[in-house]
């Protein structure tokens, strides 16, 4: 009979396999570093040959699981890691600051990204025993342990890849059962919560989904909790909770995310992007936008250009 730790051993050498397979099937995926699109809808490959600084950036739902490597993100003072151990969940549009801390060009970082499906996810609650009315919202982004189970769902999705003429018929059945494992798993009332309807954490990701969609338009607080049916007290608490944002700090770090954006790929100046994101004052935005990015508007775009040229 094997001893407790005889069959703990056996577990871990099994999990470290898992874990170098999925880093060495990343890895053909990324051929240099950045993003890479894979096959499977909505699942992509990453892939750092260094370390690098926290930048801000706007996490949209997903899930990130790290093969090899480290990365850290950011949010209102604390900091959520991420590795070959710990899988990374965003359930709601979150602005946030992220860095790879662990990465060399002989070891790069490698992690696989899945954009969450939320559709899906209130479709799975059907066949999920429903937790309890939670009594508070809990932040929409957190780390959560890998398991067996999860690490195997995912190389299997992996392994589709190599046979394309199945991706279209099973990599929706796979993707489910990632999805399944992080709503059974650690953490996972977390996500449950969010797609329940009715319920707290989904009338504040409702909220979030609306100031992230009408990021230009003014704040009317007592609009945005009529809509969806909460107080304006309540709102901002909850929505405080789940964010470590008030609704018009989170407006105002999605306008000046989007203004980023508009100047670095479409090539706006500063005042066009200030005015498009709903900014009537241009030196309130570049006051703004250097609290946030860490240089006036002009110079971090010109920095951000002479980096991606590098």
């Amino acid at each position: 009979m094997q001893s407790t730790a005889s069959v703990d051993s056996i577990a871990a050498r099994a999990q470290h396999a898992q874990q170098a397979e999925l880093a060495d099937r990343i890895a053909r995926l990324t051929p240099a570093d950045g993003n890479h699109d894979t096959p499977v809808p909505k699942l992509f490959a990453f892939r750092s040959s260094a370390r690098g600084p926290c930048t801000p950036s706007v996490y949209e739902p997903r899930l990130v699981f790290v093969a090899q490597g480290t990365k850290i993100v950011m949010l209102a003072g604390d900091t959520y890691r991420y590795d070959p151990l710990h899988f990374l969940v965003v359930s709601m549009p979150l602005p946030a600051a992220s860095g790879v801390i662990e990465a060399t060009p002989e070891k790069p970082y490698l992690a696989l990204r899945l954009d969450i499906d939320l559709e899906e996810i209130t479709s799975l609650l059907r066949d999920v025993e429903p937790p309890p009315a939670p009594a508070q919202v809990d932040r929409g982004l957190y780390a959560a342990r890998a398991d067996a189970q999860m690490l195997d769902a995912v190389l299997r999705l992996m392994r589709l890849l190599d046979s394309p003429r199945d991706v279209p018929v099973l990599a929706a059945t796979m993707k489910r059962e990632i999805y399944y494992r992080v709503l059974t798993g650690d953490l996972g009332h977390r996500l449950r919560d969010l797609a329940a309807a009715g319920s707290r954490p989904n009338r504040i990701a409702k909220a979030v989904a609306q100031l992230r969609d009408n990021y230009h338009q003014p704040l009317r607080i007592d609009e945005l909790a009529h809509s969806v049916h909460m107080s304006v007290s309540s709102l901002h608490h909850q929505f405080k909770a789940a964010t470590t944002m008030s609704p018009l700090q989170f407006q105002k770090q999605i306008r000046l995310h989007e203004a980023r954006r508009l100047m670095l790929l479409e090539g706006l100046e500063a005042n066009t992007a200030a005015h498009r994101v709903g900014y009537e004052s241009p030196s309130q935005f570049s006051r703004e936008y250097k609290r946030l990015f860490g240089a006036p508007p002009r110079s971090d775009i010109d920095q951000a250009r002479e980096a991606g040229r590098a």
